[in-house]
């Protein structure tokens, strides 16, 4: 992106001169840290748009480097996690990271996943009004009212509030606990998973075309789910 700096932290040298070499050509600079207090101090100096973050970092937990990240930074940030890590993934996405891609990541995967992200960014910007629109899908959030191709999709309350948080995320992976605490906000954490699974099947039948092959909303076993990136 023009103008624009990626900031990438990980104490692997091949892999930050991997991820660097994969946002060269979106992004105007990109600089590189080996720890979290490193990553830390560059984050603060010289702002970054994105930040490519390890999960397992030699002097502090990627929870920990999240969280401080947040507190002097507004960039969008991308975790690197091992794949069978989906707990610690869930965990820093709670603390405020925009998504994940897992270890071993092709080029092509990173890359999109960047771009679904500053798509997201932008279209929030732009698009600050109350109707979102995504496909075949319009939301009116004044209204209170979801189109499929013109026609109205008949939501429960708990259906709406739960496609409304994810289309206002999309292309953000949302954890269960995240999406339990915006659709249930002060009740008890329970079983979050069955919850939205049983909701999520509900709507998927109502806005897919076929539900067994979702084009909007996605799940990340083991994490959460994911409305489609913006177009």
């Amino acid at each position: 992106m023009a103008g624009q700096t990626a900031l990438v932290i990980d104490d692997e040298p091949q892999i930050r001169r991997a991820v660097s070499h994969a946002l060269a050509d979106d992004f105007a600079k990109v600089i590189e840290a080996a720890n979290g207090v490193e990553g830390l101090r560059l984050a603060a100096v010289e702002k970054p748009s994105l930040i490519v973050l390890d999960l397992g970092l030699p002097d502090m937990t990627g929870e920990s480097a999240c969280v401080e990240l947040h507190k002097t930074s507004h960039a969008i940030i991308l975790v690197l996690s091992a794949r069978h890590a989906d707990q610690e993934k869930a965990t820093l996405l709670d603390a405020g990271a925009d998504d994940y891609v897992t270890k071993p990541f092709s080029t092509l995967e990173l890359k999109a996943r960047v771009r679904a992200l500053l798509r997201r960014a932008n279209s929030r910007r732009v698009n600050g009004g109350t109707i979102i629109r995504h496909g075949a899908l319009s939301m009116d959030l004044e209204a209170h009212s979801l189109l499929r191709d013109g026609a109205l999709v008949h939501l429960t309350p708990t259906e709406w509030e739960l496609v409304r948080v994810l289309m206002m995320n999309a292309g953000k992976t949302m954890t269960h606990r995240q999406l339990f605490a915006a659709v249930w906000p002060g009740r008890q954490y329970g079983d979050a998973q069955q919850y939205l699974r049983v909701h999520v099947a509900n709507i998927r039948r109502k806005i897919e075309s076929n539900a067994l092959d979702p084009r909007y909303i996605f799940t990340e076993p083991g994490v959460g789910y994911r409305f489609a990136a913006p177009q």
